[in-house]
């Protein structure tokens, strides 16, 4: 018979398989070739932005170089001219001389000094007489060599100059995500390009020509390097270019617009940027976040005179127009993708169903056979072809197999009977042979065990009665000389008590019957509490910490007396495996078994434990773990009692981690 699992089939899989064949080029190869020439367009497209950035960096760099070198020119120039030389003697007309030069070179400071450093000229009254020669281009300049170079003048070297020097450049630093944490709350040191020359005095006395300017707040310069990288036209529309001149990582001269109307000086560049260009001298050519936004970003580190990294310059632009146009033109490529390919679906859906439908037939056909429907059958199709001649065989071969289905119902039918009805007959043989085996069993031990008890009991107690009556006899006889052997008198009568207390065991364990005391209704906690006193000798003496938990609310119905020999005998196994202390706990508890309401008692310890296949023998009668001392019979005649009840008892122990008894008795009606 077909395989129930195949009897429900996906509606016209074959339609939407042979469709894929078709449409594969256009649905996976076609959109993994457009898949990677977008991506290879974004990455030529992102290397021709960084590539952009790069000559806007280039662009900014040679003016920076061009100011340099302007300057250094204009200053040697000065100081070799025929005007310089003719005022040299008169130190008023070279004031004057120095003054009209520094208005029409745009120079920040222009001052004369001698080899000593004292001041000789210069621009503004504000001056200090005795200047600073360590700087490295004044020394090129004493040795004869014209030098000019980019220097970070402290505070106090600028109020040296010009008090007006000195504010401008203060920077109150602002406090910028992801930049490098400081403690500074302005910048007041100045990034200056400083030029020096040689030249002579009237006096023939060799001196020092030297004119610099302050790029700290320098609008001028900072906008014109802006208005010579990012021409008019030079960006797409919604695009903006920005350039920036940083002393260590903080803006002292942008176009960087921190709001509208206040540019964003005193801001910092971030931690990552500060690390690669001043911490390793790196040209940095990627995407930054600049302030507020995200730019496409070049960065080159500044060296001083000395050749130390004093700053960076900075020229990007906004990247959000760019993205948006890539975003844009993969958005377009997707969307007419997917426009292509849902007007085609449909025309290979059309020219495809002349031959998915007849194949659609048959497969329904033979769905509706395997659920079931042996009288399903395809029909005439429109078909000619192989699919055609396919269908009309397929209808002959289930009116064939239809025939032969109901011969073999039939006989199946009759089969099944004939196996149901000695099926049963064995199945009833079997639980009466089973019921018989256990009950003969059963009988066999209890009798074998009944005949040697009462053979037993009757040949020892005989031999007991007589000790004890000599014993009392010697006792007697001797008098007042009993007391030399009082020790050895009394672990005669101990001896002659277990003994008799081994017989009354078995008795018990032989013909429980005979031995059951009246039952009474009344709680499990208080009979557990009562066992208690009985034991403490044993408790104390081998340092055990009893715990009693008593939350039964019920009451049950057994002979006070069994109930408290049961939990004794749990109590007195438990000290048995702590010979060293532990802790046991007792407790009581309502539960529940397969719908009759109870009571459970459950004794604990943390002794030695047992093997699974030990613990699964402790009912069974005779079988101890103690040697010398037990009889085997204890928790044989506990688990009698309890089942008397309509109870149970189980065990459950491992090796090194205690046992657990569990004693459940059905609640009292």
């Amino acid at each position: 018979m077909a395989d129930r699992r195949h009897s429900i089939r996906p509606a016209r899989s074959v339609r939407y398989r042979l469709l894929a064949i078709a449409l594969l080029p256009m649905l996976v190869i076609l959109p993994l070739l457009l898949g990677v020439t977008v991506y290879r367009w974004n990455t030529k497209f992102d290397a021709a932005l960084i590539s952009k950035v790069n000559g806007d960096l280039t662009i900014a760099h040679q003016y920076l170089a061009h100011i340099l070198d302007n300057t250094g020119e204009h200053v040697t120039a000065l100081g070799g001219s025929v005007r310089f030389r003719e005022a040299a003697g008169d130190g008023a007309a070279l004031d004057a001389l120095l003054d009209k030069a520094r208005a029409r070179l745009e120079l920040d400071f222009l001052y004369v000094i001698d080899r000593e450093g004292r001041l000789m000229a210069s621009v503004t009254g504000q001056t200090a007489g005795a200047l600073r020669t360590d700087w490295p281009v004044i020394r090129d300049a004493l040795a004869g060599r014209p030098s000019t170079g980019i220097d970070i003048f402290d505070n106090a070297d600028l109020q040296a100059l010009s008090l007006d020097l000195a504010a401008r450049a203060r920077v109150p630093l602002v406090p910028t995500p992801n930049a490098v944490p400081t403690e500074r709350t302005e910048e007041t040191r100045g990034m200056v390009v400083q030029s020096a020359s040689p030249v002579s005095l009237g006096d023939g006395r060799e001196a020092v020509l030297v004119g610099g300017i302050l790029l700290n707040q320098n609008l001028v310069f900072i906008d014109t390097i802006n208005d010579l990288v990012y021409r008019e036209a030079s960006l797409p529309e919604g695009s903006q270019g920005t350039a920036t001149l940083f002393l260590d990582d903080v803006r002292i001269s942008t176009n960087v617009r921190l709001f509208e109307g206040r540019r964003a000086l005193g801001t910092r560049v971030s931690a990552a940027v500060r690390s690669a260009v001043l911490g390793e001298g790196q040209t940095w050519l990627d995407s930054a976040f600049v302030v507020n936004d995200w730019y496409i970003s070049a960065y080159e580190p500044i060296e001083d005179s000395r050749g130390k990294r004093v700053g960076m310059l900075y020229v990007g632009f906004l990247e959000a127009p760019f993205t948006a146009a890539k975003h844009q033109t993969v958005l377009t490529i997707v969307a007419a993708f997917f426009a292509i390919t849902a007007a085609s679906v449909p025309i290979f859906l059309r020219w495809a169903r002349g031959i998915f439908e007849p194949l659609e037939r048959v497969d329904a056909t033979i769905a509706r056979v395997e659920s079931g429907d042996l009288g399903a059958r395809t029909g005439p199709v429109g078909s000619r072809d192989e699919i055609g001649r396919v269908a009309v065989h397929l209808d002959d071969l289930l009116d064939q197999l239809e025939r032969s289905d109901r011969q073999l119902r039939r006989w199946n039918e009759e089969l099944n009977a004939r196996v149901d009805e000695r099926t049963r007959e064995l199945q009833l043989a079997n639980r009466q042979l089973e019921a018989t085996t256990k009950q003969l069993i059963m009988s066999e031990k209890l009798a074998a065990i009944g005949e040697i008890t009462a053979g037993v009991a009757h040949e020892i107690n005989n031999p007991i009665a007589v000790m004890q009556g000599n014993l009392e006899v010697v006792r007697a006889v001797v008098g007042d000389r009993a007391e030399l052997a009082k020790v050895e008198f009394q672990l005669l009568d101990e001896q002659i008590q277990r003994i008799s207390q081994i017989v009354t065991k078995l008795l018990q364990f032989a013909k429980p019957e005979e031995f059951a005391g009246f039952v009474d209704r009344h709680a499990p906690g208080a009979a557990v509490a009562d066992c208690l006193p009985l034991v403490q000798h044993l408790l104390a003496r081998a340092a055990i910490e009893v715990t009693l938990t008593d939350t039964a609310g019920r009451l049950v119905l057994m002979n006070r007396t069994e109930l408290q020999q049961v939990v004794v005998n749990l109590v007195v196994n438990a000290i048995h495996a702590m010979p060293d202390g532990g802790r046991l706990t007792i407790a009581t508890r309502d539960s529940d078994r397969d719908g009759r309401p109870g009571v459970e008692i459950v004794v604990s310890d943390t002794g030695i434990g047992m093997d699974p296949d030990v613990a699964a023998k402790v009912f069974d009668p005779f079988f101890t773990t103690k040697r010398q001392d037990g009889t085997g019979l204890g928790l044989s005649i506990s688990q009698t009692l309890v089942r008397r009840q309509g109870g149970a008892i189980a065990c459950v122990s491992r090796p090194g981690e205690g046992a657990t008894f569990t004693v459940w008795l059905p609640e009292a009606e």
